[in-house]
């Protein structure tokens, strides 16, 4: 049977009505172990290699990934066979939302892989979750760009990372001395999460879910982070998902989660590329600072907002040694600005990108 940490399955709950679940039976023979889950409603969901698939089959979907997510892990815990060479373990393709050319690509860099070399499938997921600054590095990477999380140090308090792809931040927050969820839709970037994690010593606990439906029981984290995730979201998605963070987070738990702030300079620029339409699938929606300060407060409780970085969205330092040219100098300048609108307050409203800092009430 799928081992499952005793921890995260005594704060797992079911994603419809948040009954507590239980497993419920060992998965068919596969080349992973397996299991499922169940709730008291009847609801069943597969585990794959220790990693609970906890998403809903009933809603719309944010991104087309969930549906494949949900198909890869029923498939391998009914025994099917996968559908293709590398959609199963350990790389997970179909379930990474890459399209054909870039399954292609990393399957030949994973045909190459040995181990101390970059996770191959992290190597091309990283201009997904990072932006243009790492374009050029997609699947020749040496090693994986890790930021620094704007957080105290963690004192082995429970963090919930939503989003988390291939675990930049994940590993991120474990450097910090959190104790880490990482949750993302991807099945292949969970899993991609966890090797990345391990190759640096890490063992944070991850689970497959949707934001909107966090799998957990009411109160269950110190902490919440999320960054470069909830700002694809249409805004009564994303106002779900804050509801949810405010559910999960202890009385006096602090949520940090970054936001795309609809006056910086090019998110005015890409606005009026789309004419300003609110956005589509999943496209970056744009929020004025008032809407996102009143949508924190009335989920979670006191709300304040600083300044992420300006020029784009998921520019950071600790990333320059990765960066092209262009992307150094607008980091630096962004940093510079980035610093100075805490003595000048009026420079946050021009921020691409801003952090909201909510304490749940």
């Amino acid at each position: 049977m799928a081992d499952l940490d005793p921890w995260l399955l005594s704060h797992l709950s079911c994603p419809r009505g948040h009954g507590p679940l239980t497993v419920t039976g060992q998965g068919a023979a596969s080349e992973v172990p397996t299991a499922w889950l169940g709730c008291p409603a009847g609801c069943t969901f597969p585990v794959v290699d220790g990693v609970p698939v906890l998403l809903r089959d009933d809603v719309p979907k944010t991104i087309g990934l969930i549906s494949t997510s949900i198909r890869e892990a029923r498939r391998v815990a009914h025994g099917e066979p996968r559908a293709g060479p590398l959609d199963g373990a350990p790389w997970w393709l179909a379930s990474t939302g890459m399209n054909d050319t870039q399954r292609a690509q990393a399957a030949e860099l994973a045909a190459r892989w040995q181990p101390g070399d970059p996770d191959p499938i992290a190597s091309f997921l990283v201009a997904a979750t990072n932006g243009f600054a790492y374009e050029h590095l997609v699947g020749k990477l040496e090693r994986l760009p890790i930021p620094d999380v704007r957080l105290p140090p963690g004192e082995g308090r429970r963090l919930l990372d939503i989003g988390c792809s291939w675990g930049r931040w994940t590993t991120a927050a474990s450097m910090r001395g959190y104790r880490v969820v990482g949750l993302d839709p991807s099945l292949g970037g969970v899993l991609a999460a966890r090797r990345v994690a391990r190759s640096l010593g890490f063992e944070p606990l991850f689970v497959v879910a949707d934001a909107r439906y966090l799998p957990f029981a009411d109160h269950t984290f110190e902490t919440v982070f999320s960054n470069g995730v909830i700002q694809h979201f249409s805004f009564a998605d994303a106002t779900q998902a804050i509801h949810e963070v405010g559910r999960v987070l202890q009385p006096g738990g602090h949520a940090l989660m970054q936001m795309a702030n609809r006056l910086g300079v090019r998110s005015l620029q890409h606005l009026a590329r789309r004419r300003f339409h609110e956005g589509r699938d999943f496209e970056v929606r744009y929020w004025s600072v008032p809407r996102l300060l009143e949508t924190f407060r009335a989920a979670i409780g006191e709300t304040d907002w600083s300044v992420d970085c300006y020029f784009g969205l998921g520019l950071q330092p600790a990333d320059l040694a990765f960066m092209s040219p262009t992307a150094k100098v607008a980091t630096r300048l962004s940093e510079r600005l980035r610093h100075l609108s805490k003595r000048l307050p009026v420079l946050r409203h021009a921020a691409d990108s801003v952090y909201l800092e909510a304490t749940r009430r």
